[in-house]
């Protein structure tokens, strides 16, 4: 009487059929169920009598309705027949499933009307085997819903959101949108049926969700994205999701591709075996687990290694600040020395002008008061020639002869003496070295790197000279000189960093130094470390050995 009841329940009310309509896809549908659905089309602006389509609930056909509506579709008489009868055999039966079911508290029914087709639909059918079709092949009613993708149906799991698998634990999205809204846009969805695997929005839950079987067994969690709930499909056979693995070569697969595909000679294993042996469950020397452990160690020295090299980039920050402000204040230093410079400059060039100038301009009036004796001398000597009294003339001629010849004669001491060094033009202003030094200014760097000269070194059997070059000989203030004993340790830096008996030599001005007191025939390391204002450089290391020193016995008989 269950499975019967079933075949007769209405798939959006979950009820017996009430007055059924035959639907052209041959299923069945409650008058009034069809009637909440273009209602859930409306809107203000768009009347009922508008509707002239719908799509039925169970197996998403269109339906058309002509001028009549709802009206003009057939009823389904025989399945509203076989109802009545098996409502008379209900009640005459009183251990029967509905009557248990009226026995039970009345639920309380959602009030919201239906957005939109019901999506995700498992127990309702029409009469028949139609409705056990799409109840036994959920998959096969999910494909022509405009919103909802991929809307396979699984089992229905529980209404809480306690157990949820780990694909469907996503970060919530607050922007995911309802997929059952035929509204452009789509409201924002408030849960994803894990079971029919699509989001909705609070009305279309309510209208596609009742508090009934068996909608109070889908499994309803926060809204998360179809990625997060789709399982993996077959790349070779649509629609047919993965469920074993392909050992030969290394990828899923699902039941087709081992029964009719190329995989069927391959040897398989299930999902779950592949999985524990990923898993490390299986002990193998690479296996998922180990590769996973040394991922997150390197991991965590990445982050180590990135960790310092933000502490540098901040480090340069400060660093670059540092040197900024350093080079706007030795350039105005400059400036203000070049602007002292430039005064002195100036009144230096002022001082001289006004002494030449003082000079110059009493050498002017000395001209002019030679210019003024000569020329009254020259007048009254062409007075007195043109007079022609001559007792007049002879009394004047005389004395006026004599004045001119003692002029003439001294001419050479009465023209002053004219200076032309005193115009200046000796003087220049040539700042070329000044402005070399100054198109050089550039920010110190460290030295580069000395570099040991093997070939040129020496040895004895108690001292060793060294000999090094260096590109920035004028850049470098002084040389280091540090050796050891070399014990074979190949990693150079780490003994470097590690070595305790490091002997020092400090403040070297040539390019050669002689270390006396070594041990004979010993090897040693020796580095050069090049120094100025800005750092310090190391060169690479290089190994001396000392001379072997040979004993008087030895001597002696090499001599004989």
């Amino acid at each position: 009487m269950e499975t019967l009841e079933s075949e007769l329940t209405c798939p959006i009310c979950l009820e017996l059929f009430e007055d059924p309509l035959l639907l052209p896809c041959a299923h069945s549908l409650c008058f009034n169920c069809a009637h909440r659905i273009l209602v859930s089309h409306c809107s203000t602006s768009k009347p009922l009598e508008s509707i002239s389509a719908f799509q039925c609930p169970t197996c998403r056909y269109v339906i058309t309705l002509n001028h009549r509506g709802l009206e003009g579709l057939k009823r389904n008489v025989t399945l509203q027949n076989i109802i009545d009868r098996f409502q008379k055999a209900s009640i005459s039966s009183p251990n029967s499933p509905t009557e248990s079911r009226r026995l039970q508290p009345p639920q309380r029914p959602y009030t919201a009307t239906i957005s939109g087709t019901i999506a995700g639909t498992i127990g309702g059918g029409g009469g028949g085997t139609s409705g056990s079709s799409a109840r036994s092949s959920p998959a096969t009613s999910s494909h022509s819903h405009p919103h909802a993708n991929h809307t396979n149906h699984a089992n229905h799991a529980n209404h809480t959101n306690a157990n949820h698998s780990p694909a469907v634990v996503a970060k919530m999205d607050p922007r995911i949108s309802c997929q059952f809204c035929e509204q452009d846009p789509p409201r924002e969805a408030v849960k994803t049926c894990v079971t029919c695997e699509v989001s909705y929005c609070d009305r279309c839950l309510r209208a596609t969700h009742p508090n009934k079987k068996p909608f109070t067994s889908h499994r309803l969690v926060e809204p998360v994205l179809d990625t997060h709930l789709r399982g993996l499909t077959c790349l070779e056979h649509e629609n047919e999701k993965v469920n074993m693995y392909c050992l030969v070569d290394d990828q899923l697969i699902c039941a087709l591709c081992k029964l009719v595909g190329r995989h069927r000679e391959h040897q398989v294993s299930s999902l779950t075996e592949r999985f524990d042996k990923l898993k490390d469950h299986h002990p193998q020397p690479q296996t998922l687990e180990n590769n996973l452990t040394n991922l997150v160690k390197r991991n965590s020295e990445l982050e180590n290694q990135m960790a310092k090299l933000i502490q540098i980039c901040q480090q340069v920050e400060v660093n670059t600040a540092m040197h900024e402000a350093k080079l706007v204040e030795e350039c105005d230093e400059l400036v203000e020395i070049i602007r002292q410079r430039k005064q002195v400059i100036a009144v230096k060039i002022k001082e001289s002008k006004v002494m030449k100038l003082r000079k110059l301009a009493q050498q002017i009036a000395n001209c002019r008061q030679c210019l003024e004796r000569s020329s009254a001398l020259i007048t009254q000597a062409e007075q007195s020639l043109k007079e022609n009294d001559h007792a007049r003339f002879l009394q004047t001629a005389r004395n006026v002869a004599e004045r001119v010849a003692m002029a003439t004669a001294s001419s050479q001491v009465l023209i002053p003496d004219v200076n032309l060094n005193e115009a200046f033009d000796n003087f220049a202003l040539d700042f070329s070295r000044e402005k070399k030094i100054l198109e050089g200014l550039d920010y110190l760097t460290a030295p580069t790197p000395p570099s040991i000269r093997d070939e040129l070194c020496t040895a004895s059997h108690d001292t060793i000279t060294v000999h090094w070059t260096s590109e920035d000989e004028f850049s470098v203030t002084s040389y280091e000189l540090q050796y050891t004993i070399y014990t074979g340790q190949t990693n150079f830096i780490s003994l470097y960093n590690s070595a305790d008996s490091w002997m020092i030599v400090p403040n070297i001005k040539q390019n050669h130094y002689t270390v006396h007191g070594l041990q004979s025939g010993t090897r040693y390391i020796f580095f050069v470390k090049a120094i100025n204002q800005a750092g310090s450089r190391n060169s690479e290391p290089a190994r001396l050995k000392t001379n072997t020193m040979v004993s008087e016995d030895s001597a002696e008989f090499i001599k004989g």
